[in-house]
């Protein structure tokens, strides 16, 4: 299996037309920002990504084009989370096909497993389809509705998924989390997926993250990480009540469809969400703009500002 990753690795958001249509020749450019602002990889077609919404063949041609743009240094993690058991099968094949670092997939959302015997059986079953990869849980019990403790998860799927790497751990449990880093010695790789509260995690041991925001302030999200680990706890905190006030103006304006507008703004446009998601309206795009220049954004964003 491959080493823990470390360091921050962007959720990229999935560019499109404004008919909704996918714009693989924008990955490149997303590609470049990222990995020249000291982002160490992707994790595709998660929930920033829309990959709920989108269909199976738009989800193996981004990956395809991710794993090209990439490179052998900068790792690809493909989730293949699905309400249908043989696509999330087909994706994880494709993915191993293509040579991505990794998968990953989320518990499924309509019919539910019932406990942690279901979910590891169901994630097995996955897995058993990239028998070559390494297998991450894709936690986030916020959009999926299956709450239960990843300590619990990795006892039971350690045993019956051979390729199992670690947990995307996006919730705030974060005595789960601990204890999920110290489970077995941290022999699993444990990447955290809040970026409002990073430097929680931080103190809790965590080396690598996952998230929405270091696709545009990864400047920010570094600062925190080296002030932390000098022991310069006093601009760890100050930088961080930074990137508090960067989500909350995100989640006023909507989460996702705000992330895609800030994209643009610095220059990377990749175009509208899709629906039930609604894309920002030229008012609120216009008032978007004035909260990120009060919140100093501009200072520390990757890319430029649009004009």
């Amino acid at each position: 299996m491959k080493r823990h990753l470390t360091g921050l690795i962007a959720a990229p958001h999935t560019p499109m037309r404004a008919d909704g249509s996918i714009r693989l020749d924008r990955i490149e450019k997303q590609a470049e920002l990222l990995s020249g602002g000291g982002v160490r990889g992707v994790f595709i077609s998660g929930t920033t990504g829309e990959g709920m919404s989108l269909t199976l063949s738009e989800r193996l041609n981004i990956a395809e084009r991710w794993q090209a743009v990439a490179g052998g240094d900068f790792p690809v993690i493909v989730n293949v989370g699905h309400l249908c058991l043989t696509d999330s099968k087909v994706l994880a094949a494709h993915a191993q096909k293509i040579g991505v670092h990794a998968i990953a997939t989320m518990a499924p959302c309509f019919f539910k497993p019932a406990g942690i015997k279901d979910l590891v059986l169901f994630c097995a079953e996955i897995a058993a389809a990239a028998p070559e990869l390494p297998f991450y849980y894709y936690h986030i019990p916020a959009l999926t509705g299956v709450v239960v403790p990843m300590l619990e998860f990795l006892r039971e799927a350690a045993e019956r998924i051979p390729t199992l790497a670690g947990v995307k751990f996006t919730y705030d449990d974060l005595v789960d989390f601990r204890r999920c880093l110290a489970f077995e010695g941290g022999k699993f790789d444990i990447l955290f997926g809040r970026d409002e509260i990073l430097l929680s995690a931080l103190a809790l041991g965590a080396r690598g993250a996952i998230g929405s925001t270091y696709n545009f302030a990864a400047p920010l999200y570094k600062s925190i990480i080296n002030a932390y680990d000098t022991g310069d706890m006093v601009t760890a905190q100050k930088e961080q009540t930074r990137a508090m006030e960067l989500v909350k103006v995100l989640e006023e304006f909507g989460g996702l469809p705000a992330g895609k507008c800030v994209m643009g703004t610095i220059g990377v446009d990749c175009g509208p969400v899709r629906l039930p998601l609604r894309t920002l309206s030229d008012d609120q795009r216009k008032r978007l703009g004035a909260e990120l220049e009060r919140i100093g954004f501009f200072s520390y964003c990757l890319g430029r500002r649009a004009s």
